[in-house]
């Protein structure tokens, strides 16, 4: 699980690819590069509050946008910081259903130092792709 910063690709703002070995591998990373975007200093975010998170879609690339926009939708309506885990991704049918557990705390500015306000996750070259090394996803965020 890994993701890395594309600074040439948007200057207003923010390209990140995120990588797994598995597809919730690749989500979390997806997650952890948001909130990497959002403080400088994403381990300084402790797991003291827990949100149920849970999510169906039809699209699998569809199902990690709406991930992300639920974690930008946590900053906003709650000044919550979220890391990810317990990711369960399953499919019924055509339906693509996510289980994950978001574990945080309230924005502290006093420790966590913030970097940018992400507004929300754009569709501009947005992609989830299964590549020969596992899947890869290709996120532009407006700040």
């Amino acid at each position: 699980m890994s993701y890395r910063f594309i600074p040439e690709e948007a200057t207003a703002d923010i390209a990140f690819e995120a990588s797994g070995d598995t597809l919730e591998e690749c989500f979390r990373a997806a997650v952890e590069a948001v909130l990497n975007v959002m403080v400088d200093n994403p381990e300084a975010v402790l797991e003291i509050e827990n949100r149920n998170i849970k999510l169906n879609n039809n699209a699998l690339d569809l199902l990690l946008f709406d991930l992300l926009q639920k974690i930008v939708f946590f900053k906003d309506a709650e000044q919550l910081l979220l890391h990810l885990d317990g990711i369960v991704l399953n499919r019924m049918g055509t339906l693509w259903r996510l289980s994950a557990t978001g574990k945080g705390e309230f924005i502290d500015p006093k420790r966590h130092r913030q970097r940018a306000d992400v507004k929300a996750v754009t569709f501009h070259n947005f992609t989830l792709e299964q590549t020969e090394k596992g899947w890869r996803a290709h996120v532009i965020l407006d700040i």
